[in-house]
């Protein structure tokens, strides 16, 4: 079981895991969820809610109205000293890009992103938090390379027609953001298939997802929990394109090595988006920045992870096995606007950047303090750069 510390200095660089409820976006409807080994059953069927007990799917199970946040992490208020809780053990990458939660976060990547699946860390699946998520994912749909689309309808579009239309496996699914933002940009007929390691995120994700593709064709959904660290080429038989959100940076070589792998085998295309770059950029600037991202870079890296080097592998890993790659800048642009948002990622930031180099605790206390202050008051800009990935197997004439 993942444990909670708290020591003074900062938040957690991975908003922690699911505590209380958590309500459907405003105008979500039910969706299917076939059954077999997939989790949920949304569609009218009595789920299991955070409590554990049988509750009706959709809105009741979670619990509250839209718009509202159930049981969202630690804010720090004016005259309140913030306070760092590490979760040992945790994939703090959420955190990284906006604070993972994966993921989705990772800088807090959907992960990313949105992702929840992924190492695992004992029996239970890790649970990042909702609300995180939640709260990056308008800023990720904002930052998304839509330049990418473009080739990949192209490609998409030149399949062979299936009973059914395409078939997109969301790996380290989330929430589901992924889903919301590409299905809707995508003609035809879609069925996802959601992966994450979560079930609870998985329902959500399931009951959330959009029902319609641009040209209002039909979008069905179901639900597969696993680690998606595990792919195997096998899993994606029949597939027409693989997207993550938030995703690389928290695997290893082996892991982006594999993935690859059974891109390649199964001839689908890969869209990932959202790997963090490594660097941010603050205004107004602070002496401070450097030494916090080389060192935060530097806690993305621990346990065999790639964060920042994971785009660069990617590119590699794909490019081996014969998949033309474009790459993409996809940076958070946060301003005044986004207050709440940098705000939890500052705090995830210089959280992983203290566990990395605790010697920096004192001097990032007061940076993380002043940086609020002046978040809070409209006075803070933050870039944070990502980088979206397209590979495509090329076409049996070898054009790319």
């Amino acid at each position: 079981m993942t444990e909670t510390t708290t020591v003074t200095g900062g938040i957690p660089a991975q908003p922690g895991p699911r505590e209380g409820a958590y309500p459907l976006p405003a105008g979500s409807e039910e969706t299917r969820v076939d059954a077999g080994e997939r989790t949920g059953e949304p569609s009218g069927a009595a789920a299991a809610g955070p409590d554990g007990q049988g509750t009706r799917g959709g809105q009741d199970a979670y619990g509250g109205s839209p718009g509202v946040i159930a049981g969202a992490g630690p804010v720090t208020r004016p005259g309140e000293r913030a306070t760092l809780r590490l979760r040992e053990g945790a994939d703090e990458n959420h955190g990284g890009h906006g604070g993972h939660g994966g993921h989705d976060g990772n800088d807090g990547n959907d992960g990313n992103d949105d992702r929840a699946g992924g190492h695992d860390g004992g029996e239970e699946p890790a649970r990042y938090a909702p609300e995180w998520l939640q709260l990056r994912e308008p800023a990720d749909a904002d930052a998304r390379a839509a330049d990418l689309l473009d080739p990949l309808r192209d490609r998409l579009a030149a399949l062979p027609d299936r009973e059914g239309g395409l078939v997109v496996h969301d790996l380290g699914c989330g929430t589901g953001s992924m889903g919301r933002w590409l299905a809707p940009r995508l003609d035809g007929a879609q069925h996802w298939v959601l992966h994450d390691r979560d079930p609870y995120l998985l329902h959500f994700a399931a009951v959330a997802s959009p029902r319609s593709a641009a040209d209002g064709s039909r979008v069905s959904v179901e639900t597969r929990r696993g680690d998606v660290a595990r792919l195997t080429p096998d899993a994606l038989t029949g597939a027409s394109l693989v997207t993550a959100s938030a995703l690389l940076d928290v695997l290893t070589r082996e892991e982006i090595e594999a993935l690859a792998a059974a891109c390649a085998g199964a001839g689908c295309p890969a869209l990932l988006t959202l790997s963090v770059a490594g660097r941010v950029e603050l205004a107004p600037a602070d002496p401070l920045d450097a030494e916090l991202t080389e060192a935060f870079n530097a806690h993305q890296r621990r346990t065999g992870l790639l964060g920042p080097d994971a785009v660069t592998v990617a590119c590699e890993a794909f490019a081996e096995r014969g998949m033309t790659v474009r790459l993409h800048p996809s940076p958070w642009r946060l301003g005044p606007e986004h207050a709440a948002l940098t705000a939890q990622w500052l705090r995830g930031w210089v959280g992983a950047a203290v566990e990395q180099r605790p010697e920096l605790r004192e001097r990032a206390e007061r940076y993380l303090a002043e940086r609020l202050a002046a978040c809070e008051a409209g006075e803070l800009e933050a870039v944070v750069q990502h980088s979206d990935l397209l590979a495509l197997p090329r076409p049996s004439g070898g054009a790319s």
